[in-house]
């Protein structure tokens, strides 16, 4: 997989929100601190929408983020990418994952999982293990499956997921796989990535053929992104997306990990959460100068 060279050797970021909801102070903040840090090392800025959840994405959620990016004043090169329109790129990766060995079908619900985790935990006599995110770790019920009855169940039209073989790619991805992070004043530092602590993360759904996992580290390499700004909430997901970039072979971009804004209570702003929105405050006679200086971009 050919992944495009940044434009005149100039550095590229990339703002990628997800058409779920409107954007709130938190995404103004990493859009704005994408923005700045760009303008400092007179880097390109894009602008890609996350759309591959066909039930919670929604066109006008996509009409408001145009909206709010252009109210607090960030320009973003054209066209804007969409990942709905791009779903053969994210397939060809996972074809490539397949031929490798790396990909099996999972046929469990999360009921199952979790019936398999309590089984496991009553075993063992001590808690299942869990990912960063807080979820137990996928006990590899379906891992060693035969390969003809899978494809007897897929051929029947059973509900399953793509999962990825975590210790299998381990071991063909090699040694000291990670990333490298850069501060604010330009200091790298290499961070070894820990892929296990995830297990065998899903690449695909049958409804969503590809994952955010997936899909993140293929548009990244196609749009020639080479510094990628996000917040430390994503931090240790980037495990997953360093294994994967090997595992393609596909450039490792470098990382900047900005700190979350936190509601009165102490919970990161979320639009699970009906964080406040931008167009509210718009509404509230609060200016795109004022957001700017409050988020510290003044």
């Amino acid at each position: 997989m050919a992944a495009d060279p940044p434009v005149s050797g100039k550095p590229v970021f990339r703002f990628a929100p997800s058409p779920n909801g409107r954007l709130h102070l938190g995404h103004a903040f990493s859009a704005l601190a994408n923005e700045a840090l760009a303008q400092r090392v007179d880097g390109r800025l894009l602008l890609r929408i996350e759309d591959i959840d066909p039930v919670r994405c929604r066109p006008d959620y996509i009409d408001g983020i145009i909206e709010d990016l252009d109210w607090l004043g960030i320009r973003f090169e054209q066209p804007v990418r969409r990942q709905s329109a791009h779903l053969a790129d994210y397939a060809a990766a996972l074809s490539v994952l397949r031929v490798r060995g790396l990909v099996y079908p999972c046929f469990c619900s999360r009921q199952d999982v979790r019936a398999a985790v309590a089984r496991r935990e009553s075993e063992v006599g001590r808690p299942w293990p869990v990912d960063p995110d807080g979820a137990p770790l996928y006990p590899g019920c379906c891992r060693g499956l035969a390969e003809a009855d899978a494809s007897r169940r897929i051929g029947a039209g059973e509900p399953h997921v793509l999962r990825l073989d975590m210790a299998r790619a381990a071991i063909l991805a090699g040694g000291d796989i990670g990333y490298e992070v850069f501060d604010a004043d330009g200091r790298r530092r290499f961070v070894r990535a820990q892929p296990a602590r995830w297990g065998d993360v899903v690449l695909a759904r049958k409804d969503v053929p590809t994952s955010y996992h997936l899909a993140v580290v293929v548009d990244d390499a196609l749009q020639g992104v080479t510094h990628v700004v996000r917040g430390t909430d994503l931090e240790a997901a980037t495990d997953i997306h360093a294994t994967l970039q090997r595992l393609l072979g596909l450039p490792t971009p470098l990382y900047h990990f900005h700190e979350l804004l936190i509601d009165a209570e102490g919970r990161k702003l979320a639009k699970s959460r009906s964080s406040e929105s931008l167009a509210t405050l718009r509404e509230r006679g609060v200016t795109a100068a004022m957001i700017r200086q409050r988020l510290g971009f003044g």
